[in-house]
């Protein structure tokens, strides 16, 4: 049983530019395409512009999704993947692209698709502060805790990206040897 789609106000400030569509029936995202022509070297990143605007209903947020093709044939991915499109914002919707290629740049002519937008219900919660959390099974166990991977970290007792020896290997890093944001803040 399929419900009935959301109406969400649409504005193009790219007077020629097409509406978001989906490709196939069934799909989640709908095509965003750029309005400019750029090329990306390796590792270079840029804001692309889409032309369209949109007013979403109150409980609704959009998030901008990468292109799966795009990641896999031209290592193009998004910095802050999915990025959130709240009910309040009105401006023009834009897509932080960075191209991981190590070797070959990336073009876009204008009306590319560059990104796909997914819009979905949210709840507003309430929070309320305590001193301690109900336990659960997975407990603190965060980022890598349940293995299966030769890349999830080293055994406790090694000291990793200024983490403490002893310590989950979670607790500093996440399962692997990248610095943390703290350890950049004190570098800088």
């Amino acid at each position: 049983m399929s419900r009935a789609p959301v109406d969400v106000l649409i504005r193009r400030v790219d007077p020629d530019v097409p509406l978001p569509s989906y490709g196939h029936p069934g799909d989640a995202g709908a095509d965003l395409v750029t309005t400019r022509a750029c090329e990306l070297a390796p590792g270079e990143r840029t804001v692309l512009p889409t032309g369209v605007s949109i007013a979403l209903p109150d409980g609704y947020a959009a998030f901008v999704h990468p292109r799966s093709g795009l990641a896999a044939r031209c290592g193009l991915a998004l910095v802050n993947a999915p990025g959130t499109v709240d009910a309040g914002y009105r401006g023009e919707i834009k897509v932080i692209v960075v191209n991981l290629d190590p070797r070959e740049s990336v073009r876009f002519e204008r009306f590319d698709r560059i990104a796909q937008l997914v819009v979905q219900q949210v709840e507003k919660v309430r929070f309320h502060e305590v001193a301690e959390l109900p336990g659960s099974a997975r407990a603190a166990g965060g980022f890598g805790s349940t293995g299966g991977h030769a890349a999830v970290g080293p055994a406790a007792g090694v000291s990793v990206a200024g983490g403490p020896v002893g310590g989950s290997v979670d607790d500093a890093t996440g399962g692997n040897s990248y610095a943390s944001v703290v350890v950049d803040r004190e570098g800088q």
